[in-house]
């Protein structure tokens, strides 16, 4: 029994790691059924680099309530969604908002991850990343401007690629 215990002690460790890993080996957390299209690594890099961009400046709506509320008044932008959100009921909608708004949407893999991107303290479930300014927010100098525009457009062009 002793020996029973001390391999259960060395193989549980090694699957939680792999399990939790987050793309340090190219491995990623699962993310639900429904997560389509899902960004892969590189990818992933570049939207929450976007996002991290427009949330400085203000150019982001987060979370279910506030990006449901954008959608209904037809604001434009593009949906960026955390896949591993449980339970799933609560984001089911958006994509089906988005398609029939004609706004972009794709999917990442953590929602801690795009919450650090949005500069919260708090896992994020959406966002709608605005290409212009909200009022009130601050302005980008013509260089982060146009650096952002090109990083926003890639980005839209790609996920219009996927569909």
């Amino acid at each position: 029994m002793g020996k029973d215990k001390k391999e259960k002690k060395e193989k549980t460790p090694s699957k939680t790691k792999e399990d939790a890993s987050d793309g340090g080996d190219g491995e990623l957390r699962p993310v639900c059924a429904i997560a389509k299209p899902l960004a892969d690594i590189g990818f992933h890099k570049k939207i929450l680099k976007v996002v991290k961009k427009a949330s400085k400046h203000k150019q982001v709506k987060r979370g279910v309530k506030e990006v449901v509320k954008a959608l209904r008044k037809d604001v434009k932008g593009l949906c960026v969604i955390a896949g591993d959100i449980s339970p799933i009921d609560v984001i089911t909608h958006i994509p089906i908002l988005c398609e029939e708004m004609g706004v972009p949407y794709i999917y990442v893999h953590s929602k801690e991850e795009l919450g650090a991107a949005g500069q919260t303290k708090r896992p994020t479930s959406c966002m709608l990343v605005l290409p212009d300014a909200q009022k009130g927010g601050d302005k980008m100098s013509a260089d982060d401007a146009s650096e952002f525009k090109d990083m926003y457009g890639k980005v839209v062009a790609k996920i219009k690629s996927l569909d």
